[in-house]
């Protein structure tokens, strides 16, 4: 019986969002394939508004684990959409990617329209993968086993079919925490317990208004890019609330409002993961 990490046929794209669940999965198809050669090409989109931290555990797997990373981000060029690729030390910190997308766009992306996800990352590496000649590949998605309400089935509807690996192999959170705690360096963006839900992306507007909240109370600099962002198009991310509104509020409160699970919303949509 073949392992549920062993490569599909033909060309292979791993897709690595710079989370832990993505790094696990690129860990065990390392493990499990060791001379993967030509076909195989490890891909990290950088939108610009990736925590630091973020960018930083992308450069240790590449440093620890000996693999080769592309990184890619979003960028027009004479008006004509593109891609640049980039590394660690020339990656984009201040939004730009995102920023010119929004600005070709005239408006913010939200949860109906997640244009984000698709420009910044999905379609910035198929432009990149098809200017390699890439006609048709294999997406390996690092879904879990507990998230499978997430998994999409049928029929590619694009250049490329999904795979799912780690949904294959009946992985579930505790076991990329366990994979964590042994290795030698970690994703910075959690303490001690692995609780801290900032997230790659530092104010998606997919997490709750209570992480929201927590991150104006530590980030304010990075939150402010969201509020110029809803000043630019004079709309916003979220129906029901503005960043700016959101950042004011907090700056009037003390930090009992984060103590009270009843005071910040709790509802999230789910924060994208490329």
């Amino acid at each position: 019986m073949s392992s549920p990490y062993a490569l599909p046929d033909g060309n292979v794209l791993l897709s690595i969002s710079g989370g832990r669940t993505s790094g696990f999965m690129l860990s065990e198809i390392k493990r499990c394939n060791p001379d993967w050669g030509d076909r195989v090409k490890v891909v990290f989109a950088n939108t610009g508004k990736e925590m630091p931290e973020t960018l930083d555990f992308v450069r240790d797997m590449q440093e620890n684990w000996g693999i080769d990373f592309i990184w890619l981000e979003y960028v027009r060029i004479d008006g004509k959409v593109s891609y640049r690729q980039v590394d660690h030390t020339t990656a984009s910190s201040l939004g730009e990617p995102f920023e010119a997308l929004i600005s070709f766009k005239g408006y913010a992306p939200n949860a109906i329209s997640r244009f984000c996800t698709q420009e910044l990352k999905v379609r910035t590496i198929k432009r990149y993968l098809v200017a390699q000649g890439w006609k048709k590949w294999t997406q390996a998605i690092g879904i879990r086993a507990d998230e499978a309400g997430r998994l999409r089935t049928g029929p590619p509807k694009d250049r490329w079919t999904n795979w799912y690996p780690l949904a294959n192999a009946q992985i579930t959170k505790r076991d990329v925490m366990d994979f964590w705690e042994k290795q030698p360096f970690q994703l910075g963006l959690y303490g001690p317990t692995g609780s801290t839900p900032k997230g790659n992306c530092d104010g998606c507007f997919l997490k709750s208004e209570a992480t929201l909240a927590m991150m104006w109370r530590e980030h304010p600099d990075r939150m402010q890019w969201w509020a110029d962002m809803e000043n630019k198009v004079s709309g916003t991310f979220h129906k029901n609330r503005s960043y700016a509104g959101l950042g004011e509020f907090v700056s009037r409160q003390s930090d009992w409002i984060f103590n009270d699970e009843d005071f910040l919303c709790q509802a999230t949509g789910g924060e994208c993961t490329g």
